[in-house]
């Protein structure tokens, strides 16, 4: 992103204090913004802070979102950005590299920055994609390497597919990806399917590969096809791959919040089970495409807006109380 981008994005959040919050979003994905819109919408002192480095970023239009089918992701977080401003939410293009306790609440402190003081902390940082260490595949993820069907079978219907096994589970991408195309190919590469998995491929008139993937051939700037380290190339117009999804939740585990089968854990509206820290997106549910991520987003501005009401009122019942 650059400088101009960046400015764009920062307002002075001058109509209240710049550095104490009822909520500071971590993560201005989908997930992110939409839980900060509520909340700016429900009058509350939010600021949203962003690194400025999405995961969708290599794809060129994002899918299966109502009304916005076809949109370029970075368009979607324009729109966002723009609507939370409306609404007084202060957006900050910074790295968050530490979450600590404070009374009340806590202290989110910026990379190279400022401190910002809050009374809950919603974590929307997703995940990164860890892709198999072959030549091409990086290069290419998000265009023509793709991973879910659902976001970009239908642009690559009717062509010739391959499958690249990163593990057991590929048999069932395999499967599912044949629904957008009658030739498609699973390269076994590591994996040895079970004589039921090979039935069922064989079945659907999937084609099995044996033998090591070398690399992802790639010329004039698109994918050409797969080649194996024996020396054999297919051609593939589009090749889908199950890459290993790695959380950024380094925030929420050094703050303790427990986890599960190496996932932070979170109740249905986003707690965690840290008091006042919550969790949306993919940093907690790697299925979630931009459109679960908003709306588990905003369903969790909902609770913690509650939540937030529930305390203004013990303050001032205990106000009163003083009083009398």
């Amino acid at each position: 992103m650059n400088e101009a981008t960046t400015k764009q994005y920062e307002n002075d959040g001058s109509q209240y204090d710049d550095s104490e919050y009822d909520v500071v979003v971590v993560g201005g994905g989908a997930a992110g913004l939409s839980a900060a819109l509520v909340l700016g919408r429900a009058r509350r002192r939010v600021a949203v802070v962003d690194a400025a480095e999405p995961r969708n970023a290599p794809a060129a239009h994002m899918h299966g979102y109502l009304s916005r089918d076809g949109l370029p992701p970075a368009t979607l977080l324009e729109l966002g950005r723009a609507e939370l401003e409306r609404y007084g939410v202060r957006l900050l293009t910074a790295r968050v590299d530490d979450v600590r306790p404070a009374d009340p609440g806590y202290a989110v402190h910026l990379a190279g920055g400022p401190q910002l003081t809050t009374r809950h902390v919603v974590v929307a940082t997703g995940l990164r994609d860890e892709l198999p260490d072959l030549p091409g595949m990086r290069e290419r993820w998000g265009m023509d390497v793709l991973h879910c069907p659902y976001c970009h079978g239908w642009e690559v219907r009717d062509q010739p597919l391959g499958v690249l096994a990163t593990r057991p589970g590929s048999v069932h991408q395999a499967l599912l990806v044949r629904q957008w195309s009658d030739d498609v190919v699973f390269f076994a590469n590591t994996v040895d399917p079970s004589v039921e998995d090979r039935e069922r491929l064989a079945a659907r008139g999937v084609r099995i590969v044996e033998g090591a993937v070398e690399r992802i051939a790639v010329a004039d700037g698109r994918l050409r096809g797969v080649e194996l380290a024996d020396g054999r190339a297919l051609p593939r117009a589009a090749v889908f791959v199950a890459p290993r999804f790695v959380p950024h939740d380094t925030l929420l585990t050094a703050l303790g919040c427990a986890t599960a089968d190496g996932w932070v854990t979170t109740d249905p509206a986003g707690r965690t089970s840290v008091p006042g820290v919550w969790a949306t997106g993919n940093v907690v549910d790697p299925r979630a495409q931009v459109i679960t991520a908003a709306g588990t987003g905003a369903s969790l501005a909902f609770a913690l807006n509650a939540e937030l009401v529930e305390e203004d009122v013990r303050a001032a019942v205990a106000g009163v109380r003083v009083g009398v």
